[in-house]
């Protein structure tokens, strides 16, 4: 089997999985007119259409679908037959990767990773979105790569590797004038506070375990993420209950002072998540395996 041959099941396979053509030739490092070409050469040697254009993106034909299964096989043999020369290689790489995160993710990893790339990966280019109800879909249909963050509705049907465990501490002006090195409960059910719901953060077990206590907390704002917090709580005598690896970050940033919690909040588990459809992707494996090296245990 020529080279060429390899190349036409490589876009077969990558269209299967994406259902689009310009993410296929991405993933695979390809201009797109030369997916299509190979798409092309494909249909001529099946005599059929293999996928068509639907709102859904491109769905396979049913001859697509019964003929899948022996080519995915037939991919998977040859690559180990030559020694997976196929694999993906980071420093002559030109990709781009989309990965669902938080803010926080974006404020304490992101800088990590991209520093790290342009080292090890310079072809290889870093797009986010911030993580929401639609992510799941997203990761599925292969829109986005990865999903970083506190994320358990990805439990079920979803590859998933624990990064970090996180916990909680609070944040107040280093000026605060009621609030000096500890945090008592009454102090914290007397101050007003600001509150951020944002997605992937854990923050609704900060809001369980309050009300599971039966804790007072007068909540003067609720902001949508994380960007404003820490200027927000320096300059005003509201306090705030963030990650604490977000904390950390903040306090070298703001005036701001970290304290512990005057109670019990339940650590959790910062996670990647990928769907199985790309597990096997030589990129998509690559990349986890990266952010596993950089983040865990941080």
């Amino acid at each position: 089997m020529s080279k060429l041959d390899l190349e036409w099941l490589a876009v077969f396979d990558e269209v299967y999985k994406t259902g689009n053509v310009t993410k296929a030739a991405e993933r695979l490092g390809m201009a797109q007119a030369a997916a299509s070409t190979a798409l092309n050469k494909l249909r001529a040697h099946f005599d059929d259409r293999l996928f068509t254009r639907t709102a859904q993106g491109m769905q396979p034909t049913p001859h697509a679908e019964r003929i899948y299964p022996n080519l995915r096989e037939a991919l998977a043999q040859l690559a180990q037959a030559q020694g997976n020369r196929s694999s993906f290689e980071p420093a002559r790489a030109q990709r781009r990767f989309r990965i669902c995160m938080t803010d926080i993710s974006e404020v304490v990893l992101l800088p990590g990773l991209l520093d790290h790339l342009r080292h090890a990966a310079p072809g290889v280019h870093i797009e986010t979105e911030i993580i929401s109800t639609h992510s799941g879909r997203r990761l599925q249909d292969g829109d986005v790569d990865l999903a970083v963050g506190f994320m358990p509705q990805l439990d079920a049907g979803f590859y998933q590797q624990v990064l970090f465990m996180q916990n909680f501490v609070c944040l107040a002006a280093q000026n605060h004038p009621r609030i000096g090195a500890k945090l008592t409960r009454k102090r914290f059910e007397e101050e007003a506070h600001a509150v951020v719901s944002s997605s992937g953060t854990g923050h609704a077990i900060v809001d369980t375990t309050i009300a599971r206590l039966g804790l007072k907390r007068n909540v003067v704002v609720r902001l949508s993420s994380f960007l404003s917090v820490a200027r927000i709580v320096a300059h005003t005598e509201l306090i705030v209950v963030v990650p604490r690896i977000l904390g950390n970050v903040l306090a070298t940033q703001e005036p701001v002072k970290v304290l512990a919690p005057p109670f019990t909040l339940p650590a959790y588990a910062v996670k990647q998540h990928w769907h199985e459809r790309f597990h096997a992707d030589p990129g998509n494996a690559w990349l986890r395996r990266t952010l596993a090296q950089l983040f865990s245990g941080s």
